[in-house]
């Protein structure tokens, strides 16, 4: 009798994993392909058409409004998804981030047995981009997640150091400046002088990754990462708050202009109008020695913040959109 019970137990048991392993499954949202210019955007719709530009630097632009994913290479928008974000109480931080580690298969260090395919973590506190459920509405605890064939797509384009843009505006980039004339050969004209506290170059700190630059109009600084380190600082010149306003992000293409000068993605303006970069590239003076050194290290994809915020170790605006993470590796770090 006891051998009877024990192999109908296992059998219900079997049968009741049977039930769930589909039921897992089924919570993915696999996504519809819909036409560039359809009108309704429904849960699991996407478009991908990565033809359009076959090369370049990439960014992913998420509007936590809409509910929707960019993506643009050199520029170009090559695709765009529903997604669903981090619901009340657990919600999707806002800001500059990079693709840190990616892992086809991954399952959440934190709830146990839930599958994250063609994972992107973006923070080592938490938070990255993956397939998963799309109920029409922020549902995950703080993740973005994708339609199942969107994000298999989005993986192979992608790579560490991709910049990632969360905001909560319509974040969906209309045209490409040139910010790159902040570093230019003709800033610091005659007659403006250069700053007296000069400026710290350290290249050593970081040899390897991303390359992010922030110019803060608060302090009159320029400060410049790779990597998430510090690897170098200056004083600016000519910032003031009627020239720049709020946090404007920029993103480094393949193409320069008929100057010489590299073409740049305006991707995201939180807190204020756009600035005019080339009207600050007449007003504002740089060092030489450290606006030759950081020209060098502008390749496709750098990113280049302009804010009137102070700069620290947690720069943030005051909606509470992080200016630039890049968090170091921990042992113990985890995935939602």
């Amino acid at each position: 009798m006891r051998l009877k019970h024990t192999i109908l137990y296992t059998g219900f048991a079997f049968a009741v994993v049977l039930a769930v392993v589909p039921a897992a499954l089924a919570a993915f949202t696999k996504g519809r392909v819909v036409a560039p210019f359809t009108s309704e955007f429904k849960p699991g719709d996407y478009i991908w058409h990565p033809e359009v530009s076959p090369a370049g630097p990439v960014v992913i632009i998420v509007s936590l409004p809409d509910q929707v994913m960019y993506v643009y290479r050199n520029g170009v928008r090559i695709g765009r998804a529903t997604v669903s974000t981090g619901k009340p109480g657990k919600r999707t931080p806002t800001g500059v981030f990079t693709v840190l580690q990616k892992k086809v298969h991954h399952e959440s260090n934190i709830y146990k047995g839930a599958k994250m395919p063609h994972m992107q973590r973006i923070t080592w506190s938490g938070i990255a981009m993956h397939a998963g459920q799309l109920p029409g509405y922020p549902a995950s605890a703080g993740c973005v997640r994708m339609p199942e064939d969107f994000a298999e797509r989005l993986y192979s384009v992608t790579s560490n150091g991709t910049t990632v843009i969360i905001a909560d505006n319509n974040s969906a980039p209309s045209h490409t400046t040139r910010p790159g004339a902040l570093f230019s050969g003709t800033t610091g004209a005659p007659g403006q002088p250069v700053p007296e506290r000069g400026f710290v170059w350290t290249p050593e700190k970081a040899t390897k990754g991303p390359v992010s630059i922030i110019v803060s109009a608060r302090d009159g600084t320029a400060h410049v990462y790779r990597n998430g380190v510090e690897i170098g600082h200056a004083s600016v010149g000519g910032l003031s708050a009627r020239l720049v306003s709020g946090t404007h992000v920029f993103s480094a293409l393949a193409t320069v202009d008929s100057e010489g000068r590299r073409d740049w993605l305006s991707s995201t303006s939180i807190g204020g109008r756009r600035p005019n970069i080339k009207d600050l590239a007449k007003r504002v003076t740089i060092p030489p020695p450290f606006r030759d050194d950081v020209r060098v290290l502008i390749t496709p994809g750098t990113t280049l913040i302009v804010t009137d915020q102070p700069v620290s170790g947690r720069t943030h605006s005051a909606p509470g959109f992080n200016i630039l993470t890049a968090e170091g590796a921990t042992s113990t770090s985890r995935v939602r």
